[in-house]
């Protein structure tokens, strides 16, 4: 199965209900199905070809999802691109990856210019949104919506390219992710296994598209589901389509969630219509999770997963993150390898290890990528012992829970002890007048690498150095313990909205000589 055939059997089940809606606009399947028609059959007289490579930079918008399947339904491979990524960096991966068209939205036009002198391969550039003089036209002014079904063009078949991801570039410059029809099947197939739903979800869209949500939203519309586009997440905006949409089903990273929670209106607003909020992405402060679930409800999911292994190689749904007790059953976990996914912790030697010793998490099953795009070498690094390795340390108890310890790179040496990044944050998030934070080892002479945290305040709250020093300290103990703390405006973020600790290790590791 191709990925547009998942947008048929919604179209089949669900063809005169809403399948999105963009503050007061709202399609029909049949709507949406007879533009993105019209779209593939103006790329196809366009002479884009079976297999071509075909993008979108734009922001959350219905004009954005409708351009996406309409590069399925040629039968396009469609390259997802982050319209936040600098210019450059977009400009060095659509090269990378060969991009044959490039559908762009008015508020990145003036990037045009930049890319017709750095990508040669970009025969096309389509005005999204309105026309604009940069682009080669408006897809408005060259639609027919009265032209045939296009034809099928490409197997299907499940080793058969369907899109391509990118890794973001946290630890050097982006690769291209290879993902097939397959992966996107079993992707469909773990989402659905892991959170049941008894009516077509209605999705939210208030993280970027670009990103998880944006092939979530395309998920559920598998299942005849209703897709709700914000522009971009704002707390108040987001509470108020729940209510308006009755919302069943959403995706944000905790970062978020926080905000949602430190909202106002939060506690006020009606969430009886949810049924599940994904939480990925970044370890979530417990705190912050039981509120979520005493203002939301028992709607969180967490799961576990990354751009080359998609999105869900665990799960934890909602009916599992509570004991009898009504507290959290399994703190800290990402939850257990869903149907789809062989996951276990594994050492340095190619040795799995077992529960309760750390390791790296890696991962077979029809969840892992074909591979690197063009980079052979860098998949065959990451494929080590017929394992796809995640690069994130880890940990399993002896019931199968696996938990994510952080980042292998991430790891500070100070004394001579391991200490991670993301336990030191987990203990300050712990702090009320903590909203954010983000744990680095810069150098020092006495410990090689010394402990300093970022913190972001909660709104309305004035955190203290010392306070939050000693509340580290007595969760976590001397070594562990940052040796200083420094209160932020903002955190530095990554294009995929992660905090970014190599941006705050730089000037320090700069200044001692070194780049890490």
């Amino acid at each position: 199965m191709r990925m547009i055939d998942y947008f048929d059997r919604g179209l089949r089940i669900a063809h005169d209900k809403p399948c999105m809606i963009e503050g007061d606009t709202q399609k029909t399947y049949a709507q949406v199905a007879a533009r993105v028609n019209a779209i593939a059959a103006l790329l196809i007289a366009d002479g884009f070809a079976p297999g071509a490579h075909a993008a979108v930079l734009s922001g959350n918008a219905m004009v954005a999802f409708e351009a996406v399947l309409g590069i399925l339904r040629a039968d396009g491979v469609w390259a997802m691109a982050n319209n936040r990524a600098s210019t450059s960096e977009n400009a060095y991966l659509f090269d990378l990856l060969d991009i044959d068209t490039l559908f762009v939205h008015s508020e990145v036009a003036d990037r045009i210019v930049e890319f017709r002198a750095q990508c040669p391969n970009i025969r096309r550039y389509i005005a999204l949104d309105r026309a604009f003089d940069e682009a080669d036209f408006f897809l408005e002014d060259r639609l027919d919506a009265d032209a045939p079904p296009v034809p099928q063009r490409r197997t299907g078949a499940v080793e058969e390219l369907g899109f391509l991801a990118n890794t973001g570039g946290t630890t050097g410059r982006s690769k291209g992710v290879m993902l097939t029809n397959g992966n996107w099947q079993a992707l469909v197939s773990s989402l659905v296994a892991s959170m049941p739903m008894t009516m077509p979800p209605v999705n939210m869209v208030a993280a970027p598209m670009t990103h998880a949500a944006g092939p979530l939203a395309l998920a559920s519309m598998a299942l005849g589901g209703t897709v709700v586009i914000l522009p971009k997440f704002e707390p108040g905006p987001v509470i108020d389509a729940i209510e308006r949409h009755r919302v069943t089903y959403m995706f944000l990273p905790p970062t978020a969630i926080y905000m949602l929670l430190s909202h106002p209106g939060v506690r006020d607003a009606d969430f009886s219509s949810l049924q599940y909020i994904s939480y990925a992405g970044a370890p979530m402060s417990l705190d912050r999770l039981r509120q979520a679930i005493a203002v939301f409800g028992p709607v969180m999911n967490a799961s576990f997963g990354q751009t080359e292994a998609s999105m869900c190689v665990t799960a934890m749904p909602p009916h599992e993150h509570l004991n009898a007790a009504g507290d959290l059953a399994h703190p800290g976990s990402c939850g257990r390898p869903n149907l789809l996914s062989i996951v276990e912790i594994m050492d340095d030697d190619g040795h799995i290890l077992p529960p309760g010793e750390r390791g790296e998490i890696v991962v077979r099953g029809p969840l892992v990528m074909a591979g690197y795009y063009k980079n052979p070498q860098a998949t065959a690094e990451v494929s080590t012992h017929g394992w796809h390795h995640t690069g994130d340390i880890g940990v399993r108890d002896e019931d199968g829970w696996f938990y994510v310890v952080d980042r292998k790179k991430d790891m500070i040496i100070s004394g001579g002890f391991n200490v991670y990044p993301a336990e030191v944050e987990k203990a300050l998030l712990a702090h009320d007048a903590v909203q954010d934070c983000a744990v680095v080892g810069i150098p020092d002479e006495k410990w090689g690498e010394a402990v300093i945290a970022f913190v972001e305040a909660r709104p309305g709250h004035k955190p203290q150095e010392a306070t939050l020093i000693a509340f580290a300290r007595e969760a976590l103990g001397a070594v562990k313990t940052p040796k200083r703390i420094e209160i932020v405006r903002q955190l530095p973020r990554t294009n995929a909205g992660k905090v970014s600790r190599a941006e705050l290790r730089k000037p320090y590791w700069e200044e001692a000589g070194r780049k890490i």
